[in-house]
């Protein structure tokens, strides 16, 4: 595979830091640019972050000199890269502007925010799910009149612990799910330093967290029809989003109904052999097994389970029979890494494979 060179545009924020420890040794992407609001710009890095580095490892030493640009800047910053990966804190149509800023100055985006996930024609993708709906680029280009430009969104952090385990169940005709996720503080930006309201405590609110739980899955398993993707009509999801004292890991509790019945056997069967086009590429970011069944009664567990495949996996436990829906299981993703920048680093690669940064 080519090397592309990269840059990381919300660079300062805990997701912008996890895509840099993440790009810092890839195979593919080699890490040229960080840009960032204009109040960091013109620092170097290691300045503008200051003592708000929250990752658990280093700063890389190959990021802490490098001057961090105005993401504003948007001809500069693209004239040095290939695409960017896009993780700001902005309001949502301020995002879209700038994403599409980017990609009309024919430098793709593969973005962790929500502002674009429905917009029709753009993908937002998990790779072993949905990774046809790529094909949809070639109109947003035409819409954008691009050569090379486009925006691809990764979903909702929540989304990416009991969607792929819903997934390989879908050819027994899920009519119904029930999902309640409780969620780590990292999903906030926030660590237990910056957030002693969580200690002790659960927050059974995340605002627009339910709405994106209930919406997202169905674009996931959507079609392309003409030149916008078109939403899934079923299953109907219901959802409730708590944000509880964890640092890392989105736990789902799910319940799910079936118009055809598995048994739990077939159901264990389908997670053990489910793969998608990430492993049958070998993409460098995916897990070699996407989803895991742990049999003990007190598992998965964010500490011990969150960086299984690091961090790229699910872990699946607990399923069993129940007396209103028709199964009911636990589920946890590594909520930063698949949920957030691992996911949209192994879109990257997966575009990248198909040849759509060339």
């Amino acid at each position: 595979m080519k090397q592309y060179n990269v840059g990381v545009i919300g660079a300062t924020g805990m997701v912008g830091q996890r895509f840099i420890t993440l790009l810092e040794n890839h195979p593919w992407f080699n890490l040229v640019a960080l840009a960032a609001s204009a109040r960091s710009a013109g620092k170097t890095y290691e300045e503008a972050v200051g003592s708000r580095w929250l990752m658990k490892t280093p700063m890389p030493e190959s990021v802490k000199k490098m001057v961090v640009l105005d993401a504003a800047n948007v001809d500069e910053v693209a004239a040095k890269v290939d695409f960017v990966f896009c993780a700001v804190n902005m309001k949502k149509d301020e995002i879209k502007a700038l994403e599409e800023a980017y990609a009309k100055a024919e430098c793709p985006v593969v973005s962790n925010n929500s502002a674009h996930r429905f917009t029709p024609d753009v993908p937002m993708v998990v790779p072993e799910i949905n990774a046809d709906h790529i094909d949809i680029i070639p109109a947003q280009r035409k819409r954008l009149g691009t050569k090379r430009g486009f925006v691809a969104v990764k979903s909702n952090c929540s989304l990416q612990s009991y969607v792929p385990a819903l997934h390989p169940l879908r050819k027994y005709g899920i009519s119904d799910v029930l999902v309640c996720t409780y969620q780590a503080i990292s999903g906030a930006g926030k660590t237990f330093e910056t957030f002693p309201d969580i200690l002790d405590n659960v927050i059974p609110y995340i605002g627009g967290e339910e709405e994106k739980s209930e919406q997202e899955p169905l674009k996931l398993w959507g079609h392309i029809e003409g030149d916008k993707i078109v939403s899934a009509e079923s299953p109907r999801f219901t959802a409730q989003c708590l944000r509880v004292p964890v640092s890392d890991g989105h736990m789902g509790a799910v319940f799910v109904r079936f118009e055809n019945k598995p048994s739990k056997e077939e159901i264990l069967q389908a997670w053990k052999e489910f793969h998608g086009p990430a492993q049958d590429l070998e993409l460098p970011s995916a897990p070699k097994q996407f989803l895991h069944y742990f049999e003990e009664n007190d598992r998965p567990q964010p500490k011990l389970d969150r960086m299984l495949e690091n961090g790229m996996a699910v872990s699946i436990g607990r399923l069993r029979e129940d007396n209103q829906y028709d199964y009911k299981f636990v589920c946890l993703s590594h909520n930063t890494l698949r949920g957030a920048a691992g996911g949209a680093v192994l879109l990257a690669e997966l575009l990248a494979a198909k040849g759509y940064f060339d």
